[in-house]
Order: C-alpha cells, then sequence, then structure tokens
C-alpha cells in the first residue's frame, strides 16, 4: 500500500455552499457539523448557504474551513482509509491536530473559534492584508521585501510561489516592485496581515489560552508549519508549535518534500478548495494528487485509491 497523506486547507479557500453534499453522503462528515452547531449554533448554515462577506470574515472563515476540512478527512476515514501522516496549510493545521488525535474534537473546535477571535481582535489593531507573489524565487522575494519595514514573506507555498504579508500601503508598493521584477501580483481573500509581527498579539492570546488546554502526543504523524518538520511529542513543545504558527512563516513546500522525503507519494486534500492539491503538483509532479471537498470529488478520490 502507498503511503497517503491528508492535507487540510487553509483560510481563502471558503466559498459558499462548502461541505453540503458531503454531509448528504456521509454520516461521519454530518457528524462533524452537527458537533460544530452544538458549540456554535449556525456553522452549517453559514458553509451552506452563508455570502461571501459573511464567510470572508475571519471569525467565520476560521470555524466554517475547518468544519468543512474535518468533515472531508472524516468521510476517508469512514470508507476505510486512514493517512500515514498528516498536515495543515495555516487554519488548515489546527484541523490536521485534531484529525491526529492532538486534542478532541471538541476542544478543536472551542479552539479554533479562539483562534479566530484573537487574529481578528490582531487585525482591529494592525490592520493589513496579503498578496501572493508568483514566478519569483524565494530568494527575490526576500530581497525584494528587504527594504520594506513593514512587509514580510510569510507563506511559502512552492517554487515560484510566495505569499506576503503586512501593511497594505506598503504591500501595494511591493507588489508594483515585483511586477516590475517579472512577478504577477494576486491579492488574496484574507482579512489580515497572518503569520506576520502583525498577529503577535494574537500568538501571545493563544498561548495564555493554551495553558489551560489539554493537548497530547500525536496518534497520527502531523509536520508543522512552523518548522516543516514532525510535531514534537512533549506538551510544551506542541503547545509553543501551535501559538507560534499564528506569526511565523508557513513552510509548505519545505513540507510537502519532507513528506515526500519520508515516504508519502500519495496526498490528498481535505477541505474547500483545491489549492493545495495544485501547490503539490508543482512541487512535487511525481506524486498521486486526490481532493475531496463535495459528494463528487470524495467519489473520485475512492475510485483512485482504491486503485491504489
Amino acid at each position: 500500500m502507498k503511503k497517503i497523506a491528508f492535507l487540510f486547507s487553509g483560510q481563502g479557500a471558503q466559498y459558499t455552499g462548502m461541505g453540503k453534499s458531503l454531509t448528504e453522503v456521509s454520516k461521519a462528515a454530518a457528524g462533524v457539523f452537527e458537533k460544530a452547531d452544538a458549540q456554535r449554533p449556525g456553522t452549517g448554515e453559514q458553509c451552506f448557504t452563508g455570502s461571501k462577506d459573511v464567510l470572508n470574515q475571519t471569525l467565520n472563515t476560521q470555524p466554517c474551513v475547518y468544519a468543512v476540512d474535518l468533515a472531508a478527512a472524516r468521510a476517508l476515514q469512514e470508507n476505510g482509509f486512514e493517512p500515514a501522516c498528516v498536515a495543515g496549510f495555516s487554519l488548515g493545521e489546527i484541523a490536521a491536530l485534531t484529525f491526529a488525535g492532538v486534542w478532541d474534537e471538541t476542544t478543536g473546535f472551542d479552539f479554533v473559534c479562539h483562534r479566530a477571535q484573537y487574529m481578528s481582535d490582531a487585525t482591529a489593531l494592525t490592520g493589513g492584508s496579503m498578496a501572493a507573489i508568483l514566478k519569483l524565487s524565494n530568494e527575490k522575494v526576500n530581497e525584494l521585501a528587504e527594504k520594506y519595514d513593514k512587509v514580510f514573506p510569510v507563506n511559502y507555498n512552492c517554487p515560484g510561489q510566495v505569499s506576503c504579508a503586512g501593511d497594505k500601503e506598503q504591500l501595494d508598493a511591493f507588489c508594483k516592485d515585483c511586477k516590475e521584477a517579472g512577478a504577477r501580483a494576486v491579492p488574496l481573500a484574507v482579512s489580515g496581515a497572518f503569520h506576520s509581527p502583525f498577529m503577535d498579539t494574537a500568538a501571545e492570546n493563544l498561548k495564555k489560552h493554551l495553558e489551560e488546554t489539554p493537548v497530547k502526543a500525536a496518534a497520527t504523524p502531523i509536520y508543522a508549519n512552523k518548522t516543516a518538520a514532525l510535531y514534537p511529542d512533549d506538551e510544551a513543545g506542541i503547545r509553543q508549535n501551535i501559538a507560534d504558527q499564528v506569526n511565523h512563516p508557513v513552510r509548505w513546500q519545505e513540507t510537502l518534500e519532507t513528506m515526500w522525503n519520508d515516504g508519502v507519494t500519495v496526498f490528498v486534500e481535505c477541505g474547500p478548495g483545491k489549492t493545495l492539491a495544485g501547490l503539490v503538483k508543482k512541487t512535487l509532479p511525481e506524486a498521486v494528487v486526490c481532493r475531496v471537498e463535495d459528494a463528487d470529488t470524495l467519489n473520485e478520490t475512492l475510485t483512485t485509491l482504491r486503485a491504489l
């Protein structure tokens, strides 16, 4: 059997109707939304019928995308597929932590709601936005960002794609510099300057919250955004990684390459959209790539996995 990894989608992939058809074909997926609605009434409704404006608000985006991520993975699990390891992109790491057993579903959902609040609060204090820079090397993006004190490369996504965060005015000027250097600059559908020092207050609040949050060593190996390596087993190390994630870069390309070097050849994106599937294809062209976000993609992926 080939080594399979589940990858959990991040913020920015949200859309109206996400997750609905999964609940119609999977009891396990429906169960995720039932628990989410019990803790945060209206989560399912926001996913299934919420407007773009509603879903793009961080306070709503994070618990909603988290629920769809976990529902997709539970639907695969319900059909007999267990990953050898997991990883999640930014917000997706919180769903990955839940799936990996670092905490139970109730604790994980409670945490993602607090994370959304703290990051929303930090954004209210600092403002900021994000943009993806395409067709430049990591080194060139880093070099161009150095002339700005409030622009930070934060998501190293795949070869030729780095997302940057920071002050909107400086970010606009930086994007202009990048275009002059031959890049494309694409604004991201997020409401803050995530994974940058703009989120320092969120990280501090999360550290305090995590002091009272039960965690344990992962039952399924999970790779961390901050280190591109496996999460530590000790509680202090786990808590530190989780809190630091919000104001440190996501080393996604390196994470995928490490997973490949560790023997993973099949990657399944769990959650809305196909962003992560695309990043795997660009980083690891020889990998088998699937995704699950609705009933159709669940069936397609099950067919692919059963044929391996």
